[in-house]
């Protein structure tokens, strides 16, 4: 994998994650307790021996590019490194990054100095494990200038993702992004016979982009050229059949595009349950992150279901149930916490240095919520969504598809009902 060059895209605004986002780009938002999503395409990367690898960085970037720094850092002997490359005017552009590919276009002069012959891009904001060798061995088996990894779904999401046609040797001849009209999603479909042949489930008939790709070097530079194309999915890849040999890398696997409040919820409560989709305990397949040297959590008297406890936390004589509980984080006493993602604190505060200290405060009860990070939530609060609310804009937290989300910095007062 040394002639394999890695490309992250750091995302933009990340509108459908707010106030997720409100201070920070989706890849820099907080997973399962002691992570961050942009974790997962990096360590996929390390655990493929894909080691030389960029970041393409433009909103809300600061906190992203301090983990980062933070975190990947290689050997004074060593190849290897994680760069980050924020969007930046040239002589060439003076436009901010307008979509993927532009991003790619931008800062293309940047990665040809490293001779590779195959470029791996990857999105910023997918949680799922994939070996990349597999995808290059496949790549240059088939004699491929594009890889595009691909994933069987139901009819019933076709309008969520790029749905290809691909044939029973992998070659994808149709592209279409989040189509709607049903005759033609009937067309994409893959017939039995050839679902049964590559072993796949028959009730899953549509392939869809996964949105990560393997291209030949000169095979990028050249799709690039057209600056009329923004974006991967929408415009370069489905260009790109006439004229190249574009096949389908098969991902049977979990993946998760946490790309809403809803999917990002989900999926880390997933990773309570006894055997959850994505497994963070495969020593053959490690996730890193950036070490912090904290000490171990201490627990007093609680009752803790099906709920992971990240370092560093103080928790009292609380009931903790199908939770995740990130690092830092203080519970005190009486307090119940149900179906709750609580993603703990930056720092550790000082006893009285504060009316109402960072983390949550006595008897309080909290359930289906999304706490983020140095939130203080006084004595006897409730964040239970009382009225059943969808969606709704409060004054210091937020209600998407019924989850109460507790901005980063927020303060709750004694006493709160939500």
């Amino acid at each position: 994998m040394k002639d394999v060059l890695g490309i992250v895209l750091g995302g933009g605004k990340g509108t459908r994650l707010f106030p997720l986002t409100l201070v920070r780009s989706k890849p820099a938002v907080p997973l399962g307790g002691k992570y961050r999503i942009i974790d997962i395409p990096i360590t996929n990367c390390l655990n493929s021996d894909v080691n030389k690898i960029f970041v393409l960085t433009q909103y809300n970037s600061a906190s992203l590019n301090r983990h980062i720094t933070q975190t990947y850092k290689f050997g004074t002997f060593s190849e290897g490194f994680v760069d980050i490359l924020a969007a930046e005017q040239t002589p060439e552009s003076a436009h901010w990054f307008q979509g993927t590919a532009d991003a790619v276009r931008q800062t293309l002069r940047h990665f040809l100095n490293y001779n590779a012959r195959d470029i791996l891009v990857l999105a910023g904001d997918q949680l799922y494990r994939l070996d990349f060798r597999l995808l290059r061995e496949q790549h240059r088996e088939r004699k491929a200038d594009i890889t595009v990894c691909v994933r069987p779904v139901e009819i019933e999401q076709a309008s969520r993702f790029g749905i290809l046609k691909m044939n029973s040797d992998f070659r994808i001849s149709e592209f279409h992004e989040k189509p709607t009209d049903k005759k033609l999603i009937q067309n994409l479909q893959l017939e039995r016979t050839a679902l049964r042949r590559m072993g796949l489930d028959e009730n899953r008939p549509l392939m869809s982009s996964m949105g990560i790709y393997m291209f030949r070097t000169e095979v990028l530079v050249d799709v690039l050229k057209d600056e009329t194309t923004n974006d991967f999915g929408r415009d370069v890849i489905p260009a790109a059949l006439s004229s190249h040999s574009v096949v389908g890398y098969v991902f049977s696997g979990y993946w998760e595009d946490i790309g809403t409040i809803g999917s990002f919820y989900r999926a880390n409560m997933d990773l309570t349950t006894p055997n959850p989709s994505f497994n963070l305990y495969d020593s053959g397949f490690p996730i890193y992150t950036r070490p912090r040297f904290l000490p171990a959590s201490r627990i007093e008297n609680c009752r803790i279901e099906q709920s992971i406890i990240s370092e560093g936390c103080s928790i009292a004589n609380s009931h903790i149930s199908h939770s995740v509980i990130g690092i830092r984080s203080v519970i005190r006493e009486n307090t119940r916490l149900l179906n709750t993602l609580m993603m703990g604190a930056d720092f550790y505060e000082a006893d009285g240095a504060c009316s109402i200290p960072v983390g949550i405060g006595a008897n309080t009860h909290i359930q289906d919520a999304i706490i983020d990070k140095n939130v203080r939530i006084g004595d006897c609060v409730h964040i239970v969504n009382e009225k059943k609310l969808r969606e709704h804009d409060g004054g210091n937290y937020f209600i998407r598809e019924g989850i109460v989300i507790i901005p980063k910095n927020a303060v709750m007062e004694p006493g709160t009902r939500i």
